[in-house]
């Protein structure tokens, strides 16, 4: 008697495993890459894993490493981790995520870019804006939204866009010299909310 109900509970803790992991989808994965950055030798490449049936992690990098491109400072170097939730199922369709990145970069931001006078507060010395650029460091949150679709077994392709707030930390340069045109002693600090990451994934489902 003892042990019919021992075989009886074993036999019911069995199967219950097996109708849960007939019920759980497969986990897949996808390897990515930006069709719109390739053209200009940038890399933003990344994977997305499935956690479970409508959410993902993405991990992704984001590689500028032009010292000048269209006259601009552009080396910047980003990674990012995002979690996505589809509203139908993963890898299929709508979505909507949540993004931390960090960047360390030498640009010219995109303010600088007019030929405008900038003035050290302190020493009161001038500097045209178009000979200035930036070196230092960020920390951004965002919120993604995005579409994915399915081409083949394999392959999607996901369009989605990012913005939110950067909180940047960095010190300031003039070109021609290599000398500080900022009065801060360590580092600028500045924030603003802006759209900073975005395109087209090319993505290929490895499992």
């Amino acid at each position: 008697m003892k042990y019919t109900f021992i075989t009886a509970v074993l036999t019911l803790l069995l199967s219950g495993q097996i109708q849960a992991q007939e019920q759980e989808p497969a986990k897949s994965l996808y390897i990515k890459g930006n069709a719109l950055f390739i053209p200009i030798g940038v890399l933003n490449a990344g994977m997305e894993y499935q956690l479970s049936k409508k959410y993902t992690l993405q991990g992704d990098v984001f590689i500028s490493p032009w010292k000048s491109f269209a006259g601009h400072e552009f080396q910047y170097y980003s990674v990012s981790m995002e979690g996505r939730y589809y509203f139908d199922e993963a890898f299929k369709h709508w979505y909507v995520g949540a993004n931390i990145a960090t960047s360390a970069f030498v640009l010219q931001k995109w303010n600088y870019w007019k030929s405008k006078t900038y003035i050290n507060e302190i020493t009161g010395e001038k500097f045209e804006n178009s000979e200035l650029y930036q070196k230092g460091y960020s920390v951004i949150l965002g919120i993604t939204a995005g579409y994915q679709f399915n081409l083949s077994e394999r392959w999607n392709i996901d369009v989605y866009a990012t913005a939110g707030t950067s909180q940047d930390f960095y010190k300031g340069y003039e070109r021609s010299t290599g000398r500080r045109y900022d009065s801060a002693q360590r580092f600028n600090k500045s924030g603003e909310i802006l759209p900073y990451r975005g395109g087209v994934m090319i993505s290929y489902k490895l499992k």
